[in-house]
């Protein structure tokens, strides 16, 4: 489990304090903390679909604000591409083609 501010490191006193305790961190996780490999979204913003307005919006302000102040950047803007594939745990990319492919005999 990821680490974060408050992480009960002296364990529960119940089974319904940690069921508490767990259910405020999944909420936070998935629709509070900004995920640095979806380029600080959510992931409940990923998954319903709400990440490619944000995305557009983000790459127009930093357009403006390069053009309003150009001096301040030394190259492009910051790459707010998305990646196509979202995982836990990431696998390899002929790992992913065995499960859309199937495997080679």
């Amino acid at each position: 489990m990821k680490y974060r501010p408050k992480y009960p490191f002296k364990g529960f006193n119940s089974l319904e304090e940690a069921r508490k305790w767990v259910g405020k961190f999944v909420k936070w996780y998935n629709c509070d903390h900004l995920h640095s490999g979806i380029n600080f979204l959510t992931p409940y913003q990923r998954h319903y679909g709400l990440d490619k307005d944000i995305i557009e919006k983000r790459i127009e302000t930093y357009k403006r604000a390069k053009e309003k102040h150009p001096e301040r950047w030394s190259k492009n803007i910051r790459n707010w591409t998305l990646p196509e594939y979202v995982a836990l745990n990431p696998v390899k990319e002929e790992e992913i083609e065995k499960v859309i492919n199937g495997p080679k005999y």
